[in-house]
């Protein structure tokens, strides 16, 4: 059987593989895009009904295309975000091949390159970029037996809250997704515990504007601060019923429980921890220095954008914030669901090379990584806060394009 061969091999055609294949194709950079099931999959079907873009449509794009149905201030639904990247694959001509499932990736022994051997055959490419993201396994604590009587999913499993066991639900991990998923839950009329945990709360807009426009007006979106960043905080924002600031008194108010985190379960009874208002307090903080820092940039650039004291205005304590729960009988409680929003981890076991710490994160500086010839994109963090971004990752990618063409430009080289 003939082994097919291209300079660079991509895998994975969500935002970030796309917008690698942009960046190739522009540098004439022969390549192929491999996705294992459809464009922008995880956008399909591994994300909740109501799911919509984190940013609204004027941001959450790639420079080249519009949405030409969407308002710039609309978040974009999750089925409006897949046919966006397809359209733009489309665009490009991008050479995506779905429904090739990469099995493992192995570099050459005594010439260039790697081996790369798929459901549909074995390539072989002088370059191979994984650009499958930062959400690739479900991951939450096993702190509740299987056999426990509770159904336990986690929110990549989601759907909507007709999918769940009739009974009260209690939803761990409060970021984007939890806080989410807690109130459409509380809407549809569930008994809802929200369990809370150390997080980062900025406004979603203020003074006509949103919080992405302020990530870039501040300089937010690099980071670049003499204060350290605290690592591994949930990111409480989201663009769920049109944008509005995930504020937790509120969701208490609105009759969700909260309580702190989720950390032992014995005889029937879940325990948390004694976190609860100390977190939500740093969260607060965390809100009122945007606020702050957004005032101060308005004044030196003297610029028309009209106050907003309502931001400033803080709903009183909820009772479960002054007398926490720090234990729950289930069953009592009526919980049948627990639904972990707890994040993912990667899996890059396919990827037979020397370039993984103890973890199996990847060793790397801006996605080129230690072994030579194999890169990372959409990684979080991988240059700054926006590398997990849509158009964060897309200027990402043109970082890697370059130094793959820089590094074709040293083997072009020929003494005269």
């Amino acid at each position: 059987m003939s082994i097919e061969k291209t300079n660079t091999l991509v895998i994975g055609a969500g935002q970030a593989g796309i917008a690698m294949s942009e960046h190739l194709g522009a540098m004439g950079v022969p390549h192929i895009v491999l996705e294992r099931k459809r464009i922008a999959e995880r956008w399909r079907s591994e994300r909740w009904d109501s799911l919509v873009a984190n940013g609204p449509a004027w941001h959450d794009r790639f420079p080249g295309l519009k949405f030409d149905d969407v308002g710039p201030d609309v978040f974009p639904p999750k089925e409006r975000m897949a046919k966006y990247f397809e359209d733009y694959a489309k665009m490009l001509k991008a050479p995506v091949r779905t429904g090739v499932e990469v099995l493992r990736v192995k570099r050459n022994e005594k010439r260039p390159g790697f081996t790369v051997t798929t459901s549909e055959g074995t390539i072989e490419a002088q370059h191979v970029v994984a650009a499958t993201g930062p959400f690739q396994v479900p991951t939450f604590p096993k702190i509740v037996p299987e056999n426990a009587g509770i159904q336990q999913l986690h929110s990549s499993a989601y759907k909507n809250p007709g999918q769940l066991a009739d009974g009260a639900v209690l939803v761990v991990g409060a970021g984007a997704s939890g806080s989410q998923i807690a109130e459409e839950l509380r809407q549809a009329g569930r008994t809802v515990y929200l369990s809370v945990g150390e997080h980062y709360r900025p406004p979603r807009s203020y003074r006509e504007r949103d919080y992405c426009w302020w990530l870039g007006a501040l300089g937010m979106w690099d980071e670049v601060k003499k204060k350290p960043k605290r690592e591994h905080v949930a990111f409480a924002v989201s663009g769920y019923e049109n944008g509005k600031t995930v504020d937790f008194r509120r969701l208490a108010h609105d009759g969700i429980q909260l309580v702190g985190i989720t950390t032992t379960y014995e005889n029937g009874v879940l325990h948390f921890a004694d976190n609860l208002a100390r977190d939500v307090a740093q969260g607060d903080a965390d809100y009122f220095e945007v606020l702050r820092e957004a005032d101060a940039y308005i004044e030196q650039n003297g610029l028309d954008l009209p106050p907003e004291p309502d931001a400033w205005k803080l709903l009183p304590d909820p009772e479960c914030l002054t007398y926490p729960i720090l234990g729950l009988n289930l069953a009592e409680a009526g919980i049948k669901t627990i639904l972990w929003a707890t994040g993912f981890k990667v899996d890059f076991s396919w990827i037979d090379v020397d370039t993984f710490d103890e973890k199996g994160y990847p060793i790397h500086k801006r996605g080129i990584s230690a072994e030579k010839g194999i890169y990372f994109l959409g990684l979080p963090n991988l240059t700054n806060r926006s590398s997990s971004f849509i158009w964060g990752v897309w200027h990402d990618a043109r970082y890697i394009a370059d130094h793959i063409g820089i590094h074709l430009d040293y083997l072009a080289y020929k003494k005269e």
